[in-house]
């Protein structure tokens, strides 16, 4: 594989995308920040501050799931059905590196987007007077960022071999599952049923367990996980992506053009 053509890919991704003016939801978030502060003093002035905070997080991560959703799933699939596609394989390109640099291409775009909403929201807890932990708050982004990345090799993996609206679908519901993995082996086990425990036990193994990569509430409260969980939980996201990757790259090279 070739870094140099990976890159080039990656490139052409991110200049795409941040043509389509996507840097442009910022403002709205923004936006949504300063209804938060003026709006909360007289809904929960007692706790105003933390509501802020969480909300803040939140909305963070709601964005980032719908550009990555919606974008992630078109990153192949609108290449496959304007047919230029034929045009990428046609050069010298493999299908691992296509595959590849435009999951880095749209990563990099999230990671921009993820940085400037977190300058966003620091500047306004700071006017706020909110208090908050900056590391903490700079781990939770970075994590959201990896959360983001690994959801968009599931798009992709999803939009190589399906159309874009089950594509997205299954994406969503990916998220949704994978956020709540956890909860599923336990609601396995509370039913007392060998069928159904086997079931979500198995489910939970084959889904990305979203929850280790979600550190909002955490970031917010104090209670960020020891460093070594925190090295094992990025180690995990890595990991289940480039598997994602590797099986998107098998199931587009088997495709005929």
């Amino acid at each position: 594989m070739s870094l140099g053509r990976v890159f080039t890919i990656m490139a052409n991704v991110f200049r795409e995308v941040i043509r389509d003016r996507i840097l442009y939801l910022v403002g709205l978030y923004a936006l949504l920040m300063a209804m938060a502060v003026r709006l909360l003093p007289e809904v929960a002035a007692a706790t105003e501050t933390k509501i802020l905070l969480d909300l803040g997080l939140a909305a963070m991560q709601v964005i980032g799931l719908v550009i990555t959703v919606f974008l992630g799933t078109g990153l192949v699939n609108k290449e496959i059905e304007k047919r230029t596609v034929l045009v990428m394989i046609a050069k010298p390109i493999s299908r691992l590196e296509f595959i590849v640099g435009k999951h880095l291409g749209l990563s990099a775009v999230l990671a921009v987007l993820v940085a400037v909403m977190t300058v966003v929201f620091l500047a306004i807890a700071v006017l706020a007077k909110a208090a908050f932990v900056l590391p903490n708050i700079l781990v939770s982004s970075f994590f959201l960022w990896l959360q983001l990345s690994l959801l968009t090799a599931v798009a992709i993996a999803f939009s190589v071999f399906t159309s874009s609206l089950l594509a997205t679908l299954l994406t969503f519901g990916v998220f949704l599952m994978g956020s709540f993995s956890a909860n599923l082996v336990a609601l396995g086990v509370q039913s007392k049923n060998p069928a159904i425990e086997a079931f979500t036990r198995n489910l939970y193994l084959v889904l990305p367990d979203l929850a280790r990569l979600d550190l909002k509430n955490q970031a917010v409260y104090g209670k960020l996980p020891a460093t070594d969980m925190l090295l094992g939980n990025a180690g995990y996201g890595l990991l289940y992506m480039v598997v994602l990757l590797m099986i998107a790259s098998l199931i587009f090279s088997s495709r005929d053009f």
